[in-house]
């Protein structure tokens, strides 16, 4: 069950690559900075995805980052999702999963579940985040 939306950020892509990949395809590694608010406490964050594009037009990926408050408490998360091309250039629309760990006493709730959320990218590489509490 659904449970508290907690987490929102907003950011950039900073970077882009092919590299390689598996027998179908190259995959595509992106890396995106900004800014978003856990449990309403302002954060900075940075992380990197894989995307493989499969045959049949689905993005598969998986990522990792790094999340800090303005007073220095860092939240780590990996994360795998879907997704599907939604226009030219960067844009895209994923659905993930995502882990997270943490030694901050005031976000200390992150290490005791798994989350869902939605991930946007637009056509100029602007993101956009949003997750809920997978209770």
């Amino acid at each position: 069950m659904l449970g508290e939306k907690f987490t929102e950020h907003v950011g950039k892509v900073t970077g882009v690559r092919v590299i390689p990949g598996d027998e179908h395809a190259p995959h595509v590694e992106t890396s995106f900075a900004g800014n978003g608010k856990l449990y309403g406490i302002e954060t900075t964050e940075m992380g990197t995805y894989i995307s493989r594009l499969q045959p049949s037009g689905v993005m598969v990926g998986e990522g990792q980052g790094i999340v800090m408050t303005k007073d220095g408490e860092a939240v780590t998360w990996k994360a795998m999702g879907v997704g599907r091309p939604t226009g030219k250039g960067m844009a895209a629309s994923y659905r993930y999963s995502v882990t997270f760990q943490t030694s901050s006493q005031k976000l200390a709730k992150l290490n005791t579940f798994m989350a869902v959320g939605e991930w946007e990218v637009d056509e100029q590489g602007n993101t956009r985040g949003n997750g809920w509490e997978w209770k």
